[in-house]
């Protein structure tokens, strides 16, 4: 299984990713070794997670998450806690 992932930066901007470890992944983001946008911005919270079958899938998910618009991006967040 491979999660979408997307979570709140310090800066109040939104990060989406994937993986198929989120208590790996996490850890990186908070050691300041995952993604580089995080690096910079700081990942604060998991605010949404979505499991899909493959990584094709996934980075699929992933794309059509980061093309909505801010307003879209937080209808969703709200949809689930993380």
């Amino acid at each position: 299984m491979w999660i979408v992932s997307m979570g709140r930066c310090a800066d109040r901007s939104l990060y989406t990713g994937i993986t198929n470890n989120l208590e790996q992944r996490m850890s990186a983001h908070a050691t300041g070794k995952g993604a580089r946008y995080t690096k910079s911005r700081g990942l604060v919270m998991l605010r949404y997670t979505e499991l899909v079958d493959s990584k094709g899938a996934a980075l699929r998910r992933e794309a059509a998450i980061k093309a909505l618009d801010r307003s879209a991006k937080l209808a969703l967040i709200s949809t689930d806690n993380g």
